[in-house]
């Protein structure tokens, strides 16, 4: 065989093989063009998940610990302390339809951002505050909002400014806690985990704080 003949021999299965490469491609799930992320830090991360999935232009919300050093974090060894990390929420949003710096005015306006020993009944390190981020730009907003909180707050905001590092997303059981119907047994007795959430909201008094306050800049008291 010459080599021109071999060469047209195989031209047919190349152009085989890169037809099936094409069609296996746009079968793969497109990345969600246009998203950003914000990871916060507000306490219980149910109540940060639930509050910032009810946001116009939030995509979705993912529980789960950053900050620390330990690899792979299971919440008992987060919840017990020593890790480093903190309880924390990965917000995915569209920007064309609401701003980081609104995200975070909320953030703050979300949480007692004055507490630097936990949030409200929740006490401890992987409870604080924080705000986590990636480039200057990122920094530069969270460092206005700070100042912005501040200063309507006349008070000294402890919430820090971190560099991002690696997020570990929680257990699935504590994903979209805040909406399950799982039966689960709690101090109040068994409850649906959506029930048991409310209920452990209110008793944490997490609204009530945030009112006391924030007032009426307050955007998910009662949530």
């Amino acid at each position: 065989m010459t080599r021109t003949t071999y060469l047209d021999c195989l031209k047919p299965s190349l152009l085989f093989v890169l037809i099936l490469l094409v069609a296996m491609l746009r079968a793969l799930p497109a990345p969600a063009a246009g998203t950003e992320t914000l990871t916060v830090a507000g306490g219980c991360f149910w109540c940060v998940e639930s509050d910032f999935e009810s946001v116009p232009g939030v995509i979705g919300a993912v529980s789960g610990y950053t900050g620390g050093t330990t690899e792979n974090p299971t919440y008992d060894q987060v919840s017990k302390g020593g890790s480093g990390h903190y309880e924390a929420v990965q917000i995915t949003f569209d920007p064309a339809r609401v701003s980081r710096e609104t995200l975070l005015n909320m953030f703050f306006r979300s949480v007692d951002p004055t507490d630097a020993g936990g949030q409200f009944c929740d006490r401890g390190e992987s409870y604080r505050t924080a705000i986590f981020v990636s480039n200057t730009g990122e920094k530069a907003l969270a460092q206005q909002a700070k100042s912005s909180a501040q200063n309507a707050l006349g008070q000294t905001v402890v919430t820090p400014i971190l560099q991002a590092g690696t997020f570990y997303p929680a257990e699935a059981y504590h994903q979209d806690y805040y909406k399950g119907d799982k039966l689960v047994l709690t101090r109040f007795g068994p409850k649906r985990q959506k029930n048991a959430y409310k209920a452990y909201r209110k008793a944490c008094g997490r609204d009530a704080r945030v009112k006391q306050l924030w007032g009426s800049e307050a955007p998910f008291a009662g949530s």
